[in-house]
């Protein structure tokens, strides 16, 4: 057969009960015909056509007349390619990978091995969620202006939906098959567009059966906030107890008000105690064990990695070195910490590059990020990269301290270049000292922020939750389940430091368990909101192939630095009008289009024969 798209167990059955043997057939032989790999996305094997018009069909079906592909004469025979010109992207084409889809040989094929996996039956950008959105579809709701509904159709799997579309790191655009065109789709941006409007997620809720179970949670970040979130829409009575004067853990503490206001934090925290949550703060948990005996059914640990790893070099204990979590969370709950001259911040994440952007804020004269890698190494949202250059702080890239002295009022760090040798576990380039390399920088104060590690004050003498050697809890094979019973545990006490869509992700999972440890079904979701999607069909638009991502507005520079009394600042990003949201949601290829084709039936259903 001329292609393995054809070697499946459902064909290879019927072939065999109506007696086709393999030898019957002559082998497979070239015809050396054009093979083309210059469209985007797709190329065409003219050697492998049999000329059977499913790709033509499908094409017009999902495009209309003049679809984008069609028999055209060429190399002295007919063949079916791009038509009438041999550009894909002039003929109108979506790109939406139908007509690879129903090619039963191989002829027509995804770039670079593609995408699909019908065993996930998700496009890229879904699958690259860790919550699992389904984002095709919220983003068509978009296009065809129906935020309402795109927001339910968000608010089906994440509790956070306004804060996600501020701060997510957008994994999603990362494989978003627009950019083999232009630029991937601004998904985070669409997903705070549709999430800011009033939304009807909750018409059809239902109120819940007490189920007599009581759950404490410890803990108020992403992870704990979205366990309580559905384990209260489960029926069960929970308690979340938080040790700052503010819930939201980390997304209060130390994501600046520039990216998230507070007041959007606090409407999405408004949405978890509707359901049902009650939220205590100031309340330090010193024992896990104690909250068993106090009559809870079960605790989830979720307390969040909130301290800041050390420098581990001399000097680092003068008070001219700021902590770069503290230094946040001071300014976070209004403390307005006195901060002036220049200032180094040694580290490349987010935390680094808000400490960073909040020091200019707050009266810094010049600000100097002191990283040992390379920028493409950053951890860093690369937006946050980009607005932080834009705003004037420098970046030392290849650079690390290695020892700090006092001189009378100003820090001398000591730093060396670095060169980047082979990959560590992290994926990225292994920062090794160059000899002889040694430079001296002064500063003012110096703010070390390069990675912060889990909270584990909780437990207590009598608990025997097991550390791991990284300080994390360990849980079995279920991700959240600890050694101790009736205790669970998620989030960055059990991963390390993750993204808010990581938390809830994680959060959701813990529900899951949970609750079917409390003796219900675990089925946590549940849509609220039916929401047809599209069907197998986009309208042509000219020139959609080249259509550029829409800009993000955002506020002047000049405009950025302002401080509220209590320490907010404008937010920078304005976010998407409707008009602008429905332009760029628009521009999505629908990729997903193609698991609407009914899937190849295996015959017979069972061997008889």
């Amino acid at each position: 057969l001329p292609s393995p798209r054809l070697n499946m167990p459902g064909l290879n059955d019927l072939a065999e009960y109506i007696g086709v043997r393999e030898e019957d057939f002559p082998p497979y032989v070239s015809r050396n015909l054009p093979i083309d790999r210059d469209q985007p996305l797709f190329e065409f094997d003219h050697n492998r056509c049999i000329l059977c018009e499913l790709c033509i069909r499908a094409c017009k079906k999902e495009i209309g007349e003049p679809g984008a592909i069609d028999f055209s004469p060429r190399e002295g025979r007919m063949m079916v390619g791009p038509f009438p010109s041999p550009s894909l992207k002039e003929n109108g084409c979506r790109f939406c990978g139908l007509c690879v889809e129903v090619c039963p040989t191989g002829a027509l094929n995804d770039r670079d091995g593609g995408w699909v996996d019908h065993s996930r039956p998700q496009a890229p950008c879904t699958q690259a969620c860790p919550a699992g959105i389904d984002v095709p579809r919220y983003v068509w709701l978009i296009g065809q202006r129906r935020f309402d509904e795109a927001a339910a159709v968000i608010r089906e799997e994440v509790t956070f939906p306004r804060v996600l579309g501020r701060v997510c790191p957008h994994p999603c655009e990362e494989k978003c098959q627009r950019a083999g065109l232009t630029e991937s789709i601004a998904i985070a941006a669409l997903k705070r567009a549709a999430a800011d409007q009033n939304v009807i997620w909750d018409q059809n809720s239902h109120a819940v059966v007490a189920t007599g179970k009581s759950v404490a949670i410890v803990g108020s970040g992403p992870c704990g906030l979205t366990a309580g979130y559905y384990l209260s829409r489960q029926g069960h009575s929970v308690t979340v107890l938080e040790e700052m004067p503010e819930p939201g853990g980390m997304m209060q503490m130390c994501i600046p008000s520039y990216r998230l206001p507070r007041h959007v934090l606090a409407q999405e925290i408004e949405e978890v105690k509707r359901a049902g949550v009650l939220i205590k703060t100031g309340t330090k948990v010193a024992s896990v064990g104690k909250l068993l005996q106090q009559g809870y059914d079960a605790v989830l640990v979720a307390t969040g990695a909130h301290r800041s790893l050390k420098l581990g070099i001399e000097g680092e204990s003068d008070p001219g070195v700021i902590n770069g979590v503290a230094f946040l969370k001071d300014v976070s709950f209004g403390k307005m910490p006195h901060i002036e001259g220049q200032i180094a911040v040694v580290g490349g994440g987010n935390v680094a590059i808000d400490s960073a952007r909040v020091a200019l804020r707050m009266g810094a004269r010049k600000i100097t990020i002191l990283y040992r890698r390379s920028r493409a190494e950053m951890p860093a949202d690369v937006e946050q990269v980009e607005a932080a250059l834009e705003e004037g702080i420098e970046i030392r890239f290849l650079t690390t301290p290695v020892r700090i002295i006092r001189k009378g009022d100003y820090l001398q760090v000591e730093c060396v270049q670095m060169k980047l040798g082979e990959k560590d576990a992290s994926g990225r380039q292994r920062p090794i000292p160059i000899e002889g390399s040694e430079y001296v920088l002064e500063f003012d104060s110096l703010i070390a922020a390069i990675g912060e590690t889990v909270e584990t004050s909780f437990i207590g003498e009598d608990d025997y939750l097991q550390v791991s050697s990284r300080g994390l809890i360990a849980v079995d094979n279920s991700g959240v389940t600890t050694h101790m019973p009736g205790v669970y545990a998620a989030g960055d006490v059990v991963s390390g430091p993750s993204t808010v869509v990581e938390a809830i992700a994680m959060g959701k999972k813990a529900s899951v368990v949970i609750d079917k440890y409390l003796g219900g079904s675990g089925d946590i979701r549940g849509r609220r909101v039916e929401v047809a999607g599209p069907g197998l069909r986009a309208e042509k638009v000219d020139g959609f192939a080249d259509l550029n991502r829409v800009a993000m507005p955002r506020v002047p520079v000049a405009q950025r630095m302002a401080v509220s009394s209590n320490g907010d600042f404008p937010e920078v990003e304005l976010g998407f009008t409707g008009d602008m949201a429905a332009k760029e949601a628009n521009r999505c290829l629908q990729c997903q289009l193609r698991f609407g084709i009914s899937p190849i039936v295996s015959m017979p259903a069972e061997k008889e024969y």
